[in-house]
């Protein structure tokens, strides 16, 4: 993995949702798992729990989990409206790969258990540290010059995902990202005014 050299605030300005992918990537596929590999490594997690667990899938594999999303959908989805569906699954479908994000119930549950005083709050602390990993890896695959978007076709596809990749019961999957070389750019991004999201007291 080559080193990144954006800012960090220039690489998050720059990361945006990018629909228009294709089966390209400007990074061997070497670097994008150093990528996650470090992500996983170092994002944190209440108590260092570490419950995050992310799979990779490229070219054929890929392919698989957005035939697998379009299949349950088909099923579920009207026939005259699943003309728009086919069409999104078609654009997930003609990227270069796709992470997808879980989070381990069983070190859930574990620390639950362990700190009883906190129990409630370990599924919260779970999804914020989930979503830390997702805006690492979005963030650094953008700044390499791959397009992104995030979907959660989850929990329509989740005993598929797990069976056909043999996953343990005990992952919950909770986003999928599909990623590629850019074939369009991002649109628009309004902003609401910063003085009404942000107080400073001195």
């Amino acid at each position: 993995m080559k080193t990144l050299e954006k800012s960090l605030f220039t690489a998050l300005r720059e990361r945006r949702s990018i629909y228009g992918i294709s089966k390209e990537s400007p990074i061997s596929d070497q670097s994008i798992q150093e990528i996650i590999e470090e992500t996983v490594k170092h994002t944190p997690s209440a108590f260092n729990n570490q419950t995050t667990r992310v799979v990779l899938l490229l070219g054929e594999q890929h392919n698989k989990l957005w035939d697998i999303t379009t299949e349950v959908l088909k099923a579920l989805v009207p026939t005259e409206q699943f003309s728009s569906t086919q069409e999104k699954m078609n654009g997930f479908r003609n990227g270069y790969g796709t992470v997808l994000f879980f989070e381990d119930q069983s070190v859930i549950d574990s620390f639950m258990k362990q700190f009883p005083s906190y129990q409630e709050h370990f599924p919260i602390w779970s999804q914020q540290t989930n979503g830390m990993h997702q805006l690492v890896i979005w963030t650094a695959l953008e700044a390499e010059g791959l397009g992104v978007n995030l979907q959660h076709y989850n929990p329509l596809i989740d005993e598929r995902v797990k069976a056909e990749w043999n996953l343990p019961e005990n992952w919950k999957l909770t986003a999928q990202m599909p990623f590629g070389k850019p074939t369009a750019s991002a649109g628009e991004k309004k902003f609401n005014p910063i003085q009404e999201r942000i107080k400073v007291f001195k």
